[in-house]
């Protein structure tokens, strides 16, 4: 479909006093009855539509985004130089837009991997995983024994074309840690990705003196079978490690090979939801018709997971009100009062959160940030609210609590089960999250085709006029279930997801 022409600026709820810049505009260009802009207006960008005196709310999606601190005239700018963050009252509203899910007469489905435990599989990776930095060397070694040349287009894996690839997940603690919640915290991600249906195998590999020995860690977690463990102390070093591990994926990978895609339904599916690089048209494009295509999922059956704790600040009100019960909303409004405290604790602010790049992009406060973020979860009930890395058993709209940071918190997501990640992205995340393949969904035209072999999807498409919303949210959730498919993704043409790999850091390190 061409693009047909469209009004300057996009208008989002009647309550607003301000619109959105659909382009740059120059001063002189009518943005409202009787109001034209007064400046230079960057796209994606808010330009006031009335007058606001100063310390009045300023509305976006008929919410409160921020309050001036000076007076605003109608066709000026509105940005960081005359809004700031405030605190205001919140209705949570328990359950009052909470209403039962109209599901699919006929789900949906894709091509997995059943596992021998019944759970599917959208990939099928050997990993490794490391319980402290010190082993991380050791775990890349091995790795790379597997990796394809890109020079000679030499694939020791070519025999076994079903094995996506041997994946090591390396991080930078496990020792010098405070025991407790950050020990727990660690055991719990690296748990939760040994365990995950996209690995066929996994091996753990430790130091020996760490203080998350492996030990605790398979007791912990209650991590056995298809995992093999190994202390590089106790191995003898770090040839006798290395090879060791060589020898393991060498032992298991026709039996990883084996698998064959079968049809199963959507409730299959465990999506994780991420933003990353947002800009001022996130809200309006790639977030809200991911929100589509998540509904979508749910409505077949499946699983979607909102996150980014501090990206959800000053917009959880709007999630209560779709709370199965007062329960599930209270553990919400907790999740952000702990971050309220943490950033007491640490001297940091919530308003902190919003990049340089965000700000660049047109996004002003946290709370303009988080509405646009949360549009991510669509419209179902939320039906649980779990910690970061918790396994994730629910059907339905689940949050889990995790830091905004993008790799912190796509960790996190996988931890919990999550076998697909869509992120959505305005300045241009080039993101990927191993074993778990990413769909990235840019916000605007412009980005997308300035990096066209990063994105997946142009969601820009919503601005110029050329589709709308659903049709956007309907073509995500189609290319969902072709990545579920096997369909490679744009990050993972380029090998992303490894390094990705960030679990939560929490307390001193020593």
């Amino acid at each position: 479909m061409d693009a047909v022409t469209q009004p300057p600026v996009i208008a989002l709820h009647p309550e607003d006093g301000v619109v959105i810049a659909r382009q740059v505009l120059p001063p002189g260009t009518p943005v409202a009855p009787n109001v034209v802009a007064t400046a230079r207006i960057p796209a994606g960008h808010k330009v006031a539509v009335r007058f606001h005196a100063p310390g009045e709310a300023v509305k976006r999606y008929g919410q409160i985004i921020g309050f001036t601190t000076e007076p605003v005239s109608p066709g000026q700018w509105v940005h960081t130089h005359n809004l700031a963050m405030g605190d205001f009252s919140r209705d949570y509203a328990w359950g009052v837009d909470a209403k039962p899910t109209v599901y699919a007469a006929e789900p949906a489905t894709f091509q997995g991997i059943r596992r021998a435990d019944g759970r599917v599989a959208t990939r099928n990776y050997i990993g490794i995983v490391t319980s402290v930095n010190c082993s991380a060397h050791v775990a890349e070694l091995i790795a790379q024994a597997f990796r394809r040349n890109p020079l000679t287009g030499e694939d020791p894996l070519a025999e076994w074309p079903n094995v996506d690839g041997v994946v090591a997940l390396t991080h930078k603690t496990g020792c010098g840690m405070t025991q407790g919640e950050p020990l727990t915290l660690l055991r719990r991600t690296l748990g939760g990705f040994a365990r995950h249906a996209n690995f066929s195998n996994v091996i753990a590999i430790g130091l020996g003196c760490e203080v998350n020995q492996i030990g605790g860690l398979l007791e912990e977690q209650k991590l056995s079978g298809r995992l093999r463990n190994m202390d590089i102390q106790e191995m003898g070093g770090t040839r006798k490690t290395v090879q060791a591990g060589i020898d393991f994926v060498r032992e298991v990978v026709a039996e990883a090979n084996a698998v064959r895609r079968t049809t199963v339904p959507v409730s299959e599916l465990c999506v994780a939801l991420q933003c990353g690089g947002s800009d001022g048209y996130s809200g309006i494009t790639a977030n809200v018709a991911l929100g589509v295509a998540s509904d979508l999922v749910v409505q077949n059956g499946g699983t979607v997971i909102l996150s980014e704790s501090p990206e959800t600040y000053g917009a959880e009100h709007l999630l209560t009100r779709r709370a199965v019960s007062p329960e599930v909303g209270q553990k919400l409004v907790d999740v952000m009062h702990w971050w309220e405290r943490y950033c007491e604790r640490e001297g940091a602010e919530m308003d902190a959160n919003p990049s340089p790049g965000n700000k660049l992009g047109g996004l002003t406060t946290i709370l303009e940030k988080s509405l646009g973020a949360m549009a991510k979860g669509g419209s179902t009930n939320l039906v649980e609210v779990v910690r970061y890395a918790e396994p994730v058993t629910a059907k339905g709209f689940v949050f889990m609590d995790t830091p905004g940071y993008d790799p912190v918190a796509a960790t996190g997501q996988v931890a919990g089960g999550a076998n697909l990640l869509c992120f959505t992205t305005g300045r241009g995340s080039v993101f990927g999250c191993k074993p778990t393949p990413s769909i990235k969904l840019a916000t605007n035209s412009v980005m997308y085709e300035r990096m066209s072999e990063d994105m997946d999807i142009n969601c820009g498409t919503i601005v110029t006029g050329e589709e709308t919303v659903q049709q956007v949210g309907e073509r995500i959730f189609r290319q969902m279930l072709r990545t579920a498919s096997g369909e490679r993704t744009k990050s993972e043409s380029f090998d992303f997801g490894g390094a990705e790999f960030a679990p939560w850091v929490l307390g001193a390190t020593m």
